[in-house]
């Protein structure tokens, strides 16, 4: 059911808007999207009721549980209510949360654009972890330092211990809210894992990694002391350096198309 201007409810086309999915990508993910987009656009208003399971899957072709795991992506983002034994309704107040899919992040050009992004947060992490690290903090931080080192010595890229390096810090501002945002955005914050670029021969890339290394180890020192300009600006200097190097990158793969 749909709910006019004037309160007065009417039914909605089944299925209105949707047709036939493609297989490739994940069907609950484009099933979702296309809700969404209807959502978003007002061809499903606040309150109206979305229709049923059997009309998605009729106007869709997808499985009864791709239709039950898109209306509770979307019940889990605020952007649908369910009622027992009634449906699922669009949210009055239907509000898209901020999210990043990793699936988008397929260029360059967007993997900076989250670098940019993670500049402002990741900054005063550093700051606030210089400030108030604890001892046990400390031996965290220092322990995610060492375990990159290690796992470079074996030839590895050391993209999950890069990761738990920068979740040690943001766990260090005692502040809960920086950790759960690099929980949020995962391992693909680190562009080595995102855009898989061969960097050279194996030489080079040790060299490439030593390098980043060498930047984590200016932002531990800064820690380390309770520097927190000094920390603030390694942490600055860290991000902007990898995305420098991946800017030229960029610019480089243009050149070559």
């Amino acid at each position: 059911m749909m709910t006019s201007r004037s309160g007065v409810s009417r039914p909605i086309t089944a299925g209105a808007g949707l047709g036939p999915l493609a297989a490739p990508r994940s069907l609950t993910h484009v099933l979702i999207e296309r809700l969404i987009a209807q959502i978003t656009s007002g061809e499903l208003a606040p309150g109206a009721q979305l229709p049923t399971e059997q009309e998605l899957i009729a106007a869709t072709g997808v499985s009864r549980t791709v239709v039950r795991e898109a209306v509770a992506a979307l019940r889990a983002e605020g952007l649908v209510i369910t009622r027992q034994g009634v449906g699922a309704f669009v949210a009055e107040t239907p509000r898209r949360p901020f999210r990043i899919d990793g699936g988008e992040l397929a260029s360059l050009h967007q993997v900076i654009e989250v670098m940019e992004l993670r500049t402002g947060i990741e900054v005063e992490a550093a700051g606030l972890a210089a400030e108030r690290a604890t001892a046990a903090d400390l031996r965290r931080i220092e322990d995610a330092y060492q375990a990159i080192r290690a796992t470079i010595g074996r030839g590895d890229a050391a993209v999950d211990e890069d990761f738990a390096f920068h979740c040690r810090i943001a766990e260090a501002t005692g502040n809960p809210q920086f950790a759960r945002f690099l929980d949020y955005l995962g391992r693909f914050i680190i562009p080595r894992q995102t855009i898989r670029v061969s960097i050279g021969t194996a030489k080079e890339r040790r060299a490439y990694l030593d390098r980043i290394q060498d930047e984590h180890r200016e932002i531990v020192a800064g820690i380390r002391v309770h520097a927190v300009s000094k920390a603030r600006a390694a942490m600055r200097r860290h991000l902007a350096n990898s995305r420098a190097r991946y800017q030229k990158l960029a610019q480089t793969l243009e050149h070559q198309i």
